[in-house]
């Protein structure tokens, strides 16, 4: 709003029993103005107006106008509009423009420094919705992919107490109903259910390794002397370490092999009896396909290898 200044009335006698007299007509009230003199027919026993046609119109005097209100305007504050709120709780802020304008034509003004106001400069800023906010959920971190609901640790992260490596599996985490201010946990039912973030999700970290045939270590030979086999556990096996009948057989290691034990090669005294191991029954065939010759079945087939 601007506020002007009215020009001041001037009275003026005139001739022929008229009284012209200044009025103010003031046609910008904040910048430089115009005042027009008014002329009018007057009676000359009360004063009082009336038509011009009872006047000598040759007598009328010209209808004269003035310049008025030539000072400069004085420098006012243009505030606008508020602008929506920085946050819509908890406390936020909202601004204002404020400038100080002063007018220097009918459309055109100038932007002054706030010094150039001499009134208190309106505030540009204040706080704005104080009002607390609602809880929110607050999610955590994702576990690893798991098979089993992990537990939060001490420090709010998550443990996993299940990882597979790989093939399909859940990640899970933890979501809590906190303040906005993240300082304190509500019960889950001060939240809304319908925004709650999901708590599991399905994933996947590839394709796991086919099973595999795992192998033990070897037993000792069945031969305390000479030639015997000695056996070891094979077994298939998956990446869990599972027991699985998908190991393709063409690939599965021995389970037993031939071994050879170290004979004590003293000869027989001859105050010990040559005997055939009662055992053994086997001999003759020691005999027949002349394995004499050999440590082993010499001293476990004595008798019968007796001079051969």
């Amino acid at each position: 709003m601007r506020i002007g200044h009215q020009c001041n009335s001037l009275p003026l006698a005139g001739r022929a029993g008229q009284l012209a007299s200044f009025k103010a007509n003031t046609l910008a009230a904040a910048w430089t103005g115009v005042q027009r003199q008014e002329v009018v027919c007057k009676r000359l026993d009360d004063n009082s107006i009336v038509q011009n046609n009872y006047c000598d119109p040759d007598s009328k005097p010209p209808e004269n106008q003035r310049t008025c209100n030539t000072e400069p305007c004085p420098p006012e504050w243009f505030i606008g509009d508020w602008l929506e709120c920085s946050k819509t709780c908890d406390g936020g802020m909202r601004t204002r423009a404020v400038l100080c304008i002063r007018k220097i034509g009918p459309s055109e003004e100038e932007t002054l420094d706030y010094s150039g106001c001499l009134t208190h400069r309106p505030i540009e800023k204040e706080p704005c919705n104080n009002q607390s906010c609602p809880p929110q959920w607050v999610a955590l971190d994702w576990s690893e992919k798991s098979d089993t609901i992990p537990r939060p640790q001490k420090n709010g992260r998550m443990k996993n107490e299940c990882t597979p490596k790989c093939g399909p599996g859940f990640k899970h985490r933890i979501v809590l109903c906190k303040s906005s201010d993240l300082s304190r946990t509500f019960p889950a039912a001060q939240c809304s259910e319908e925004s709650k973030p999901p708590v599991r999700i399905r994933c996947s970290l590839g394709r796991c390794p086919p099973p595999r045939w795992v192998t033990g270590d070897w037993g000792q030979c069945s031969a305390q002397c000479g030639l015997g086999q000695q056996m070891r556990t094979v077994q298939c096996l998956s990446y869990t370490g599972q027991a699985s009948s998908d190991c393709p057989e063409t690939v599965r290691p021995p389970s037993m092999q031939q071994c050879e034990s170290k004979c004590d090669s003293t000869p027989i005294s001859s105050t010990e009896e040559c005997k055939d191991v009662n055992k053994v029954a086997y001999c003759p065939l020691v005999l027949k396909f002349k394995f004499c010759s050999r440590a082993y079945f010499r001293q476990m087939c004595c008798k019968t290898c007796q001079g051969h």
